[in-house]
């Protein structure tokens, strides 16, 4: 359309149509996704804590109960925070960290560690800070959740390579540790002092019954007796040496 104003004539220019505004669906307990399509939807939920992709599905938890989950993470966490204070050199562990795993996981295990490249860790940080391959050992601290942390998640994290998985069995008051052998998990071989020890990091010792109580002095001593080790001297050696 043509407007003239005097001698000068002026073409009206049609307004500019808005881009289609772009809606991301919502994450959706049960939904089959890719990972790329999972980490999307999931980083427009900033509203949501927590939210995993297991073998391709999504799986949205429950809201944490106190003595079956908060109360037990809590007491693993502080073992496993004690045990790096005594292990200088090892900087890499998390707590409910995202762990990009394959393309149909994308887990965010309850606690994890890493060991460095130098020492056979698989895991890294990427540059958007997210964790990327199979960390040394993974954690979960498991009441509703069992069904999926012993076969889902253990087919997941044995298939990636993690080299040690634990799983606590808050309802049943049980402790299961896992060893990679051969491509399987095979339960930790129970000491005769009644104590379970790492093979991947010397002197993360435990004894079930003292985590279960939970009996924190009793924790302590035994991270102690076994952070007074050659083995864990040597590995203390072998983390400092560039």
């Amino acid at each position: 359309m043509w407007y003239t104003f005097g001698m000068a004539s002026i073409r009206s220019t049609p307004p500019v149509p808005a881009p289609p505004r772009v809606v991301i669906p919502p994450l959706v307990n049960g939904d089959r996704l890719t990972r790329d399509e999972f980490e999307r939807r999931y980083n427009a939920m900033p509203h949501v804590n927590k939210a995993e992709l297991i073998e391709g599905v999504v799986y949205m938890p429950s809201p944490v109960r106190h003595r079956s989950h908060s109360k037990p993470h809590m007491t693993l966490a502080t073992l496993l925070g004690y045990y790096f204070a005594k292990t200088p050199g090892l900087e890499e562990y998390g707590d409910n960290g995202t762990v990009r795993l394959d393309n149909d996981n994308e887990p965010q295990p309850d606690l994890f560690m890493m060991l460095p490249s130098k020492l056979g860790g698989k895991a890294t940080v990427d540059e958007d800070d997210y964790i990327t391959g199979p960390p040394a050992l993974v954690c979960e601290i498991s009441a509703s959740s069992v069904s999926i942390d012993l076969h889902l998640k253990l087919n997941a994290y044995r298939r990636n390579g993690v080299q040690e998985y634990l799983v606590w069995r808050t309802q049943d008051a049980a402790v299961d540790w896992f060893t990679l052998e051969a491509g399987g998990f095979v339960p930790m071989k129970i000491e005769s002092d009644g104590t379970l020890r790492s093979r991947i990091f010397p002197g993360l010792w435990l004894k079930p019954a003292s985590l279960i109580a939970p009996d924190l002095p009793a924790i302590f001593a035994l991270i102690d007796a076994g952070t007074a080790t050659s083995e864990h001297a040597e590995f203390v050696k072998q983390l400092a040496a560039g």
